[in-house]
This record gives C-alpha cells, structure tokens and sequence, in this order.
C-alpha cells in the first residue's frame, strides 16, 4: 500500500515505451505521438494530456490539467521501440494498416521510418490466421525469452533510456485456461525450458519484461500476466502490471450504459452485439481460437455491472449475445451494433439501438500512451503488482484474487483520479457535497 503523498521519483531522461506488436494499434499511437510532437494534431482522447482533475472543493476553482499534477514523463522523452513478425518499419506498417491519412505520414515519414521492429516470439498455433516471417528462434521458450530480455537490454542501452515500459499491442491468442504449470515462478520457468503448450508467446513476453525491470501492461484478453507465477514476479521485482483487453469500442459503450439502466432500476431481457472489423485484428478474431478469448472478455461486463445476483427480478437470466465477423471492405473502421431490449414501470418493454461506427485504432491508441505514462508514474511512485486503479482502460479489469472486477466506467474514472489525488497527498473527492450547505 502506497502512503498518500508518498515521494515520486522525478520522471528525468528518456522513457523507452516498447510495443509488442506494430500493427495498426501502435503505428496509430506512434504516428500520433509524433504528430503531437511536431504540432500537427493534438491528442485527444488521452486523460494524460487533455483530462483535467479537481482538488479540494467545487468552489476553490482548483482544476489543474493531470500532466501538471503528477509528473509524468513529457512526450518528448519517449522513445518507441517495437517487436513485430513482419519487418516493414513503422512508416511502412502505418501505410499498410490504412488507418491514417497518407499525407499526414508522408509528413512523419523521417521519424517513422527510423523505427524498425525486432524480430518477434511467435507460434502461430497460439495466433492461427497469421503467418509470421520476422520471428526468432531458439531451442525452447525460455531461450526465446532470453533473446527478448537481450533485446529489452539493447535497446535501453542504445537509446540511452533512464525507463522502460512494456504494452502488449499483439493479437489476440487462442483462449488458455489457468494450469498448474502457471501457479509459481519455479513450475512456469520450468515449464518454458519444456516448451509447455499452456506458456504462450505473450506470457514470455511478460516474463521478458519482469524479469528484466520493465512494467507490463496487456491490452489484449489473453491470459498472459495475470498467473499467479507473473504475478508473484511482478511483486517481488517491484514492479506494476496492469489489463486485460483495450476497452475501445463496443465494450466501452456498454461501461457506459449498463450503469444508467442499473442506476434507474430499468430491467434488462437481452443484449445483442454484433461487429464488423476489416483490420489484423479482425483477421486474427475469425478464428474461433481467439474469438473464444475475446468473447470470454467481453461477456463478462454486463455480469458484474448490473449484479443479477442482488437484482434477479431485474437482469436474473437475460440474453447477452457477441459476435465479430471479418469483413474486409471496412478496414480499421469497426462497426458496433448493439439491439437492447429493456423493460420499465409495470413491465413494459422498451429498446435501445445503438450503431457506433467507430476507428478502434483511433480509439486504441491513446489508451496506448495514457498506460505507458501512467504505467511509468507508478513504478517511480513504489507501487507494485496488480494497478486496479487503471482498470478504466480495459474490458476485463485485473483485480485481487478475492476481488471482482469494477466495469463502471465511471467508478473506474473515480478510482482512478483519487489515486492520482492520494499520490499527492490531497483530500480524495466523495461527491458527498453536505459542507456546501452548513
């Protein structure tokens, strides 16, 4: 437990931020940094940046901007470092993704195209509609593991970083369950230099990253650094972690909504999601494999928001169904189409359509650099392990063991902004407001 107002380290020299993954999610948030950088667009959409945070009471007009309240690195001490299975650098994998306009990355092309990625861990039989040609080898995973820490090393020392952090961008895996090969430390790094099935690529890229310093963040559903084996390293390391699953589109909406009707006392008899997605992700979620993964991730919020254990004559056994199809036509350009069936006073029903046509990279991307910053802040704050407070920015929020996860986005936003008030040392905001009316 971190003591309020506790010493912060002062975010001084470079800050490498290594992306596994330079598809369309980490060109997009790359590009936009530099863009930024250079005054070309501003970043909207990230809290770091724009989001302002209020101290002390509604009238002492105290609302500082969060980058000038906790210190956070400052973009232009971000160096971009990535793994990728194909070898374009990031210029050419930002044309390729079609997601920004191409005169706005000819304008970016000298940054971009110094930006290469490593070669990646890869094993398509966790990923099973990508064929990866700029991948590395090894006798087993742990040697694999091994390259990536040389890699992380490498890299540090070449940019001359006084920080790194780590945020899985990747694809989403084949759906893994908990196995005792991932209960301790011993049994997982035995079970990398057995080559074990249940040790996917993007576990070894969180093993990499602990064992060598470097906070985790996961932006994919996989089962990856929540094990309790990672877990127990990331605390003994001192190190943060936080996930799973980017919460962009159709998700977000649901964080949104599924409140409203709780707070009004509105029933609920079915939730219909459907979504179109043309980009790598899309590709990869046509496989039932890694469909399974995402669908476990996004089924679980309305669960927990609307409680139908303690309002059954409410929300007990409604129908909440996902499906994502490949439709290549629509490129990064999601289309989220959600049918809600829900019911009021005396019973009557009532719908919701909603049909958010979306841009998940535009969406994803600033998420990418709120975590990097934020993900940075804690480890020079001391904090350690699971960071709960940052579950605003995913689908299935990593908690305690004993927990169960907040999707309220807006206890989440609450959450988030009275650790950054505890951190330093101001009175956390309730909302309870009675002083106003002594």
């Amino acid at each position: 437990m971190i003591e309020k107002g506790a010493e912060i380290a002062p975010a001084k020299g470079k800050l490498g931020v290594l992306c596994v993954g330079m598809g369309a999610v980490t060109t997009t948030f790359i590009a936009g940094v530099e863009a930024i950088k250079k005054d070309l667009a501003k970043p909207i959409g990230s809290l770091t940046q724009m989001a302002t945070i209020r101290l002390g009471k509604r009238t002492d007009g105290r609302s500082p901007l969060i980058k000038d309240f906790v210190p956070l690195a400052d973009l232009n001490d971000i160096v971009f470092g990535t793994w990728d299975i194909f070898a374009e650098n990031a210029y050419e994998a930002a044309m390729h993704a079609g997601v920004l306009e191409k005169e706005l990355l000819v304008q970016l092309k000298p940054q971009l195209s110094k930006i290469k990625p490593m070669a990646a861990v890869f094993d398509q039989n966790y990923v099973k509609r990508l064929h990866g040609t700029h991948v590395k080898t090894g006798a087993n995973k742990m040697e694999l593991a091994e390259q990536l820490m040389q890699d992380i090393a490498d890299f540090k020392r070449k940019n001359k970083c006084a920080r790194l952090v780590m945020v899985w961008c990747g694809s989403t895996e084949v759906f893994i369950k908990e196995q005792p090969v991932h209960k301790t430390l011993a049994s997982f790094e035995k079970a990398l230099r057995e080559n074990h099935k249940a040790i996917a690529p993007s576990m070894i890229y969180a093993y990499a990253a602990l064992k060598s310093g470097v906070p985790f963040a996961n932006g994919a559903p996989n089962l990856t650094v929540d094990i309790p084996a990672l877990l127990d390293l990331a605390n003994k390391n001192g190190l943060p972690v936080c996930g799973k699953d980017f919460k962009t589109g159709q998700t977000w909406m649901k964080t949104m909504l599924a409140p409203g009707l709780k707070a009004r006392m509105l029933g609920l008899h079915g939730w219909y999601s459907t979504n179109i997605l043309g980009n790598r992700d899309g590709e990869v979620l046509d496989d039932p494999g890694s469909f399974k993964t995402k669908e476990e991730s996004k089924l679980s919020v309305l669960e927990y928001i609307l409680q139908p254990q303690v309002y059954p004559e409410l929300y007990d056994n409604f129908s909440h169904l996902v499906r994502i199809n490949y439709y290549p036509p629509r490129g990064d350009n999601k289309e989220g189409w959600d049918n809600i069936d829900i019911f009021g006073w005396l019973g009557y029903p009532m719908q919701i359509k909603i049909d958010f046509l979306c841009r998940d990279s535009i969406l994803a991307a600033p998420i990418v650099l709120d975590l990097a910053l934020f993900m940075d802040l804690a480890q020079r704050s001391g904090m350690r392990g699971i960071q709960e407070w940052l579950s605003f920015y995913f689908k299935s929020p990593m908690c305690a063991p004993s927990l169960y996860p907040e999707h309220d986005l807006f206890i989440q936003l609450m959450k988030l902004k009275n650790t950054l008030r505890h951190l330093r040392g101001e009175e956390l905001i309730t909302h309870l407001g009675l002083e106003y009316y002594d």
